[in-house]
């Protein structure tokens, strides 16, 4: 699925960020290589996938470090950016992935892809960036609030095996981005967004 997307989001000038499993970085490593050659920026999401809540400090480390040296071994240099599989953290997630120099990276908006719903259901759960983006662009006698954004996540693939079905997380930003887009909306990288200053 991820070449669909790639070409999904050159069709509409779009940019995003993807986290990585480690294990998929090893058999993909050309598509990892694509994805940056592309404008994309990738960031480390554990070699396995496995709740980082219930692991010790150790098994953290060693999730992290595989993750980081499968994406530095395809790409001659490491990530700088970490999401938590499920957005679980205990006390030794973040200081762990600090010490790889990561940044973590969480969302604003969570809208359940991964489940096996259609996507009629799926598609009015992305409404909220919409509905966000009018309310920041104000009237013409106040000027649209600038850095604001969202931090959407959705899901490329599956953490349980390779080639998962997302056709419909597809399908929805096929929906969304022209609509996103005449919005008035940018799609940019996590670094692209956290580095620009607001104005």
């Amino acid at each position: 699925m991820t070449p669909k997307f790639l070409d999904l989001l050159d069709r509409h000038n779009a940019k995003a960020t993807f986290f990585l499993i480690g294990r998929y970085v090893r058999e993909c490593p050309e598509l990892v290589k694509e994805t940056v050659a592309r404008g994309h920026l990738v960031g480390n999401h554990t070699e396995t996938h496995p709740n980082l809540f219930r692991l010790s400090r150790r098994e953290i480390r060693i999730e992290l470090r595989l993750c980081h040296d499968a994406i530095s071994n395809a790409l001659g240099s490491p990530p700088k950016w970490f999401r938590p599989p499920f957005g679980f953290r205990n006390p030794w997630v973040i200081p762990c992935a600090r010490e790889l120099g990561y940044r973590t990276v969480m969302w604003t908006l969570l809208p359940g892809d991964w489940k096996e719903r259609p996507l009629e259901w799926l598609i009015p759960r992305l409404q909220p960036i919409a509905a966000r983006s009018q309310r920041n662009l104000g009237s013409a006698s106040k000027p649209a609030a600038a850095g604001t954004g969202d931090v959407l996540c959705l899901h490329d693939g599956t953490h349980r095996q390779m080639n998962g079905d997302c056709s419909r997380t597809l399908a929805a930003l096929e929906h969304w981005l022209p609509r996103w887009r005449d919005l008035g909306l940018e799609f940019v990288t996590i670094g692209e967004a956290v580095n620009t200053p607001a104005t």
